[in-house]
């Protein structure tokens, strides 16, 4: 009786306060860091320059890294405000715990050591929570003139993260041309609730929490509705965005005309830097080394600064900026001699993105520069100071942007580093003495997209190079690496690298016999997780090539009892070849390829790429037995 009462003690308590965990599903707990009780976003576009967004999102955090799912934070600048912003935090039986108003957030700068960006900012909520789980009622209200960024509306957007139901309201005049782009709805409980010629309403419930499942981003799974309008206003100019040509005329001429003009000293000193030279990508790669010695990049967060870059006098006098203004800068120094070019809009990321083509809006997160060569483009990226000219790393290459020419906006491809273009050749030696001590030499020559796996040992710390190494051939105990020199050739854009290392006891002796994996420089060490019943689809985002030579000096008084076969693996995912060959009594040479093939794979095929992958993981270990003469 008395266990009872407590129950309808705490019901009865639970109906009175703010959303007790008691009304959360058990199947919304399963498998989640985090539910989100509520996700309400409302939007209220009054004009072509106004725009109302208020947020409500009510999340249940059950440990730390459900802490993400809370997403308290906004960003403002000239043309954004934040008209409120405050949370209350409960505990698990809906009890209110600590009230958090706009003066306990924190308000940042969205950069560091700049003068020109004070107005860009950001304000975020940094809470500790004193126990778990607890549950955050988080409400804001912003305004803006800049209507060309509607923000999606993601009903759930990360794994491990389930939802209890997620409301958008948008409404807008009739004569803005409001348009919209749904993905991924098939699979999730999502109802329009209203779509009429100024109103659109949706409403998402009992979304499940997703595991993470390899090989797969949120972008391939998670539903998204995209948001524009075909006439919006940017940086207090009016838009247009009915195709991506006129975009692109719009952009050129309102955002990006007047940024580009350099003082006459400047234009004196470019011009005498280039000389008598006539050859368009010859005067391109001078200017280019001159904006990498010259200026460096500073990050501004995502959402701020718009899309108008700073002057490129500013950038001159600084010394640095951001992508657009760095983009822009070496835009107008390569103005000066002659030489086109054309600002780029893309997604920036390690995972390669496209810009939605059948979309037309703003979209992206970076710039770049393209100038137009042989009926292609030479793609530069203008925030690094150290890429070679021309080369695009896995922060841009193989996707789909926006290049903005007079002319117009035009989608086109950037570089596709084909699978077997994306090479790491290694050719060395090694020799195992009687004590199972091994000494070797290797020379490393990656290319494609494996150069920029590389390329920054060149300029990192020494203690850090030796971690690399240390990391890389973790499959060596007790390495230490002797030597390390670098050839960064910057014209075949291929990264070479010449180490030399040993290590006591690599191989295992006992009595009369040695043991040790043949394969020391570049065994395939990565474990794919089995998955039972995978749900989603994988991807092999590159594809690449591994070719190994390595020469392997024996122990004089040692003889081959066990070599390892030559083994030959053909799948739709790649190929895998190993050969070993005897010189004479010491001398073996191991010959190893590998070649994996980019693709989307559907989930069914998933055992077979693990299979793939543990038979060639399996076969690098291969070991070779020695018994002592």
């Amino acid at each position: 009786m008395i266990v009872f009462m407590a129950i309808f003690s705490c019901l009865v308590h639970a109906q009175k306060n703010q959303y007790p965990l008691l009304f959360v599903a058990d199947s919304l707990k399963e498998n989640a860091n985090a539910v989100v009780r509520l996700n309400q976003v409302d939007i209220v576009i009054s004009s072509q320059r106004s725009m109302n967004i208020k947020n409500k999102r009510v999340v249940t955090v059950f440990n730390e890294d459900g802490l993400s799912a809370i997403d308290a934070v906004e960003h403002y600048d000239k043309k954004t405000s934040v008209k409120s912003i405050e949370a209350v935090v409960y505990d698990i039986f809906g009890n209110e715990i600590k009230r958090i108003k706009r003066k306990d957030f924190r308000d940042q700068s969205a950069i560091s050591g700049s003068t020109l960006f004070s107005d860009s900012r950001y304000v975020y909520l940094d809470y500790t929570p004193t126990q778990y789980p607890f549950t955050i009622i988080y409400d804001s209200e912003i305004e803006t003139s800049n209507t060309a960024f509607i923000p999606s509306w993601y009903p759930v957007n990360d794994f491990f993260v389930s939802v209890q139901e997620s409301v958008l309201n948008v409404s807008f005049p009739d004569n803005l041309g409001f348009k919209k782009k749904e993905c991924n709805f098939n699979e999730f409980n999502i109802k329009k609730i209203n779509d009429s010629a100024t109103q659109l309403s949706y409403k998402a419930s009992s979304i499940l929490a997703q595991k993470r499942e390899p090989y797969c981003n949120s972008s391939l799974v998670f539903p998204k509705l995209m948001m524009g309008l075909e006439n919006f206003s940017l940086e207090g100019k009016e838009g247009i965005a009915k195709s991506w040509k006129d975009f692109g005329i719009w952009y050129y001429n309102e955002i990006l005309t007047g940024t580009t003009d350099l003082s006459p000293e400047t234009v004196t000193k470019i011009k005498a830097l280039v000389g008598n030279e006539t050859d368009p990508v010859k005067k391109a790669k001078l200017i280019y080394d001159f904006v990498q010695k010259k200026s460096r990049y500073v990050s501004i967060q995502v959402g701020i600064g718009g899309w108008k870059p700073m002057l490129a006098s500013d950038v001159d006098r600084l010394g640095y900026g951001d992508c657009k203004a760095l983009t822009n800068y070496t835009r107008a120094l390569l103005d000066i001699v002659g030489v086109p070019s054309y600002n780029t809009i893309l997604y920036g990321d390690t995972y390669k993105k496209d810009i939605v083509s059948d979309f037309v809006s703003i979209q992206g997160n970076h710039m770049i520069l393209a100038i137009p060569h042989n009926n292609n483009y030479i793609w530069l990226e203008c925030t690094s100071q150290n890429d070679p000219f021309g080369y695009q790393g896995k922060f841009t290459d193989d996707r789909a942007v926006l290049v903005i020419k007079p002319t117009g906006g035009e989608i086109v491809q950037t570089k596709i580093y084909g699978d077997t273009g994306n090479l790491q050749n290694s050719k060395g030696t090694y020799s195992i003495d009687d004590k199972g001590n091994l000494i070797g030499n290797i020379k490393i020559a990656s290319e494609g997209s494996q150069y920029s796996n590389k390329a920054n040992l060149e300029n990192s710390q020494p203690n850090d190079k030796e971690t690399h190494y240390k990391e890389y051939w973790s499959n060596i105990n007790n390495l230490k690496v002797a030597k390390m020199n670098f050839l960064n050739d910057k014209e075949k854009i291929a990264f070479i690298e010449d180490v030399a290392i040993n290590a006591s006891n690599y191989a295992s002796v006992s009595g009369a016999k040695m043991i040790f994996p043949v394969n020391v420089y570049n065994p395939l060490t990565t474990q794919i997780k089995r998955i039972r019943n995978r749900k989603n689809p994988f991807e092999i985002q590159r594809g690449y090539k591994d070719i190994d030579e390595i020469e392997i000096e024996l122990p004089s008084a040692f003889a081959v009892e066990f070599m390892p076969s030559d083994f030959e693996l053909n799948s739709k995912f790649g190929e895998y070849k190993t050969e070993i060959i005897k010189k004479d009594a010491t001398h073996i040479v191991y010959k190893r390829t590998l070649y994996v093939q980019k693709g989307l794979y559907s989930s069914a095929e998933y055992d077979d790429y693990r299979l793939f992958m543990e038979q060639i993981s399996r076969n690098d270990n291969a070991k070779i037995i020695l018994t002592k003469i």
